[in-house]
């Protein structure tokens, strides 16, 4: 483990600051998908149980409390501050919600999120989050395989990655209405094909078995616990699939500061603190810091994916 040079500053500082330095103007035409539907939309009830079966892959490790990840986390649509998501994040609708599936596809369409909570089956996943800011939790997430969603739609053999956005409400979500925003809308990531589809992968639309807290990225959002929490787009309405390397809004904004892929690596720094390890969140102010495990600790499962790479190159 490489030891430190630097002090690595409060989580809450990290972001922000570099965001408002390196803010650049990247995407024409940044108006989400509408989400039709006739009359005023419901929201989804806060606390509702989910039905749901034990999945592989799950940590032994002790998740951290409902409260612990609802209150602390990242959502710059609802502003930039660790609690500002639990604050505001209650205006969001969530029902009607739909997810618009393109792009190299033979059977393009839509998953609507009713389908995906009834006509699937709802697993626990234990996993491990790690944040790129060297904080980290163990989430519960209630989710589905995203490969298992994706197969009807009949990817093209051409196909090489696949492309998520955002939601854009700007009249729900305060962070989109800023005169000065601190990132260009909507929220975009990508992933290689096989990434997407490796069975760690999921559609996560739930937390300690309820339904997925709006802060925590309702409806639907991805969870790649190999990477760091950035990568894990929340409140997803579209999904493509595409040939070329798809735009991810971190990577864009500053990517000597964020790689595309964003594996979870203790020996590759990021350019202003270690990620040789990472505080815990839930331990308390003075709680020990723990060592980062490489691929935050799905190495076996992984690894093989990016044999050969050079992952200090692709980072």
């Amino acid at each position: 483990m490489p030891a430190y040079r630097f002090p690595v500053p409060p989580a809450s500082e990290i972001t922000p600051k570099h965001a408002i330095l390196n803010r650049r103007a990247f995407m024409a035409g940044a108006a989400g998908l509408a989400v039709a539907a006739a009359g005023a939309p419901a929201r989804a009830q806060a606390g509702e149980m989910l039905k749901t079966v034990a999945g592989p892959f799950s940590t032994d490790e002790t998740p951290n409390s409902l409260d612990d990840i609802s209150g602390y986390c990242n959502f710059y649509e609802f502003g930039t501050g660790k609690g500002d998501p639990a604050k505001y994040a209650d205006k969001l609708t969530t029902r009607p919600w739909a997810i618009e599936v393109g792009g190299m596809v033979n059977n393009p369409g839509a998953i609507d999120i009713e389908d995906l909570l009834t006509q699937y089956t709802l697993e626990d996943r234990i996993y491990r989050l790690r944040c790129v800011e060297a904080w980290s939790m163990v989430v519960p997430w209630v989710g589905i395989p995203l490969s298992s969603v994706l197969e009807k739609f009949d990817v093209q053999g051409s196909a090489k990655y696949v492309a998520f956005e955002t939601l854009v409400r700007p009249e729900e979500m305060r962070g989109q209405s800023s005169t000065f925003p601190i990132l260009p809308w909507p929220y975009v990531e990508g992933l290689r094909l096989d990434e997407a589809m490796h069975p760690l992968t999921i559609l996560a639309v739930g937390l300690h078995g309820e339904v997925l807290p709006n802060q925590n990225g309702a409806p639907v959002r991805l969870v790649v616990p190999w990477k760091y929490g950035f990568k894990s787009i929340k409140s997803i309405v579209s999904i493509r699939f595409t040939e070329e390397e798809p735009p991810a809004t971190w990577n864009l904004q500053n990517p000597r500061e964020y790689g595309f892929y964003s594996n979870v690596n203790p020996t590759v720094d990021h350019p202003r603190w270690s990620q040789a390890s990472e505080r815990r969140i839930g331990g308390g102010l003075f709680s020990s810091r723990i060592e980062t495990q490489m691929f935050n600790g799905y190495g076996e499962q992984v690894a093989s994916l990016y044999d050969g790479m050079d992952l200090k190159k692709y980072f």
